[in-house]
């Protein structure tokens, strides 16, 4: 009997470069797709940023380039506007006003801040949890609620500062008189937001390892030199952060002085800072342009100082 034996013939081999190439172009192809629903997910955002944000600016820089009189109607006069604004005594006060806040407040905040969270960042207790939650509380608070309720501290009439200077004997200041509420405005402000930039800062020095603090104790360093030459510097970056957002914050002052202002009588007027000076023309005087041309102003200044600002920390940011 004769057995016949099938032989099976081999598979042509694929060029190896071939299969490389196939991988590349259908991992291409797996790239393209995860694309196409990044921009999916993400064009909802983008859709809204541009109606609420994009769009809004480009009508107002549109319309800080325009004036519009009864007598002339709207024309088209550039940049007059900006050369206007940066001449205007009102504008000006408005901006050296806000710059003498940021002189004071940022400072008076890092400082509460850092305090803060330097004492929190040795405690490691309960109370460190609840102290944490008591000191960010006022940020949690709205803006408007909280100066209205700093008002009412502050009223000579139904507040309680009266009250409490009667009994010590004591003549009750005005808190709210032209020659002190500077100093109030800046105590609402530093109560508001110190409690947010201490979690920032916070954060950052949990971030670090605490063998660096072991290797101090062996040294010899007391809590005080652990503090000031180990920890502060090493959270440098994050205090950047923070000194750029209380200087952006400041130059933007405007909430707090709107809802003193009807009962600061004559302490704060409607050119308190830029921003009431631009609120007070577009939607008091109907200056709309002008009013435009105020804000842009602003704007252009705010991004000036940041950048001047991170410029010449960019070494304590990080930043090359």
């Amino acid at each position: 009997m004769t057995t016949h034996t099938a032989l099976t013939a081999p598979a042509p081999a694929v060029p190896a470069a071939s299969a490389r190439g196939g991988r590349r172009q259908g991992g291409s192809r797996l790239e393209a797709r995860r694309q196409r629903w990044g921009w999916l997910f993400v064009t909802p955002f983008l859709v809204v940023f541009a109606l609420f944000l994009i769009f809004p600016l480009c009508y107002a820089f549109g319309m800080s380039l325009f004036t519009s009189t009864l007598a002339t109607g709207t024309r088209f006069t550039g940049v007059d506007n900006y050369a206007k604004a940066f001449t205007d005594p009102l504008f000006l006060e408005g901006l050296l006003r806000v710059a003498a806040f940021a002189v004071v407040m940022i400072p008076a905040q890092l400082i509460v801040a850092l305090a803060a969270a330097l004492v929190l960042d040795t405690l490691a207790t309960r109370l460190a949890k609840a102290s944490r939650l008591l000191i960010f509380a006022p940020y949690a608070i709205p803006v408007v609620i909280g100066a209205l309720m700093w008002s009412f501290l502050y009223s000579p009439g139904f507040g309680p500062s009266a009250t409490l200077f009667d009994l010590v004997g004591l003549p009750a200041p005005d808190f709210l008189a032209s020659g002190s509420i500077f100093g109030s405005l800046v105590n609402i402000v530093t109560w508001q937001w110190s409690g947010y930039y201490m979690v920032v800062i916070y954060a950052a020095l949990r971030s670090i390892d605490p063998s660096v603090y072991e290797a101090a104790r062996i040294d010899g360093a007391n809590g005080w030199q652990t503090a000031m030459r180990i920890k502060v510097p090493m959270i440098s970056s994050s205090m950047v952060m923070v000194i750029t957002f209380a200087l952006i914050g400041t130059l933007q002052f405007f909430t707090e002085p709107v809802v003193l202002r009807n009962i600061a009588q004559g302490a704060i007027d409607a050119a308190y800072t830029p921003n009431m000076y631009a609120y007070s023309l577009a939607f008091s005087y109907s200056q709309f342009n002008y009013a435009s041309a105020i804000a842009f102003s602003l704007g252009i200044l705010v991004f000036a100082g940041s950048y001047v600002f991170l410029f010449l920390t960019r070494k304590q940011s990080g930043l090359k």
